[in-house]
């Protein structure tokens, strides 16, 4: 009996100091996945401030870029102020013309590596962090928006060179420089198909936009001009950017117009119909109006404004391509 009693004292101890190992392996698996857990998060945090940085700074450098001389310091700055511990670089390329691309990366002292890492407890390595942006900017050559084409022909457009003049560009049948409603499309201006309600997307070169003929814009387009004017009485500026064609071919739904560029107009008023959110400051006794710019008859047309330099900046698939009217586009597209 003492022999047996002795035995099992011995097993027991054994078994004690086996379960000390287990548990200091696990206690080294738990350390390491929870340094791992706040590493990753650390890491994801890291890179979507860099593409952030790398954003702006595509942006930036592609706006100084379209406006003369393109300023590669920006990105530093603008990679750091977008980083938390603002220390970041950035690397500009502009091998491609009419695109920058923007890549940032983790500054540690001279290295590119993340290297405040808990997982460097357990001998992990540092990790490389970066991204990258890409910017396009010059002439659009495609476009969507209010489905009304402009004429090269009868507005001041020259060059893209506007002098900011106040004009009205009207569409009266049988006037001058314009046709009449219904069966034939107007050399002033035409409404265009639509592909949404009251939007159209238009490109300069590879296509002839047809025509939605009439004296009435098409359907849908309340809600927008409810919009414009809303923020017209509020103060604010209304800037529409209108495709324009140089040659109009053909009669009522069959017409077709071969768009050139886009300009932006800034817009005073408007009569688009008769009553309601169709006409807008359309007389010579509304602020700013005269006689000359004012547009009262029964199926007179107009809209009232501003053709000005305009640069759009936005994301998406830029399309370069068009006549230089004075508008432009920058857009990040990756």
């Amino acid at each position: 009996m003492r022999r047996l009693i002795k035995r099992t004292k011995s097993t027991s101890s054994g078994e004690r100091g086996a379960a000390g190992v287990v548990v200091a392996v696990m206690m080294l698996v738990l350390v390491g996945a929870g340094a791992v857990a706040v590493d990753v998060g650390q890491i994801y945090s890291e890179r979507a401030q860099l593409q952030n940085g790398a954003d702006a700074s595509a942006l930036a450098v592609a706006l100084s870029c379209k406006q003369g001389t393109c300023n590669t310091s920006l990105a530093d700055g603008l990679a750091n102020s977008n980083s938390n511990d603002a220390a970041s670089t950035a690397a500009v390329d502009l091998s491609q013309a009419g695109l920058v691309t923007v890549t940032t990366s983790t500054k540690n002292g001279s290295s590119s590596f993340l290297t405040n890492l808990f997982a460097n407890a357990i001998n992990a390595g540092p990790v490389t962090v970066g991204a990258q942006a890409t910017a396009g900017f010059g002439v659009p050559g495609s476009g969507s928006g209010f489905p009304l084409a402009l004429s090269d022909n009868c507005f001041n457009l020259a060059s893209g060179s506007q002098t900011a003049e106040v004009q009205k560009m009207s569409y009266k049948p049988g006037g001058t420089c314009t046709g009449p409603s219904g069966t034939q499309i107007p050399g002033g201006w035409g409404w265009l198909d639509e592909d949404t309600p009251c939007n159209a997307v238009t490109q300069v070169g590879t296509n002839e936009m047809g025509s939605d003929p009439g004296n009435n814009p098409p359907s849908g387009c309340a809600t927008i001009l409810g919009t414009w004017k809303t923020t017209l009485l509020a103060g604010g500026e209304v800037k529409a950017i209108f495709p324009v064609f140089d040659v109009a071919s053909g009669t009522g739904q069959n017409a077709t117009f071969n768009v050139i560029g886009y300009a932006t107009f800034k817009i005073w008023g408007w009569k688009f119909g008769n009553n309601g959110v169709y006409e807008f400051r359309n007389t010579s006794t509304d602020p700013g109006m005269t006689s000359a710019l004012a547009c009262t008859g029964g199926n007179d047309r107009c809209v009232i404004g501003q053709f000005v330099k305009y640069t759009a900046i936005g994301s998406g698939t830029f399309v370069p391509g068009g006549v230089d009217l004075g508008t432009s586009e920058i857009r990040l597209i990756k």
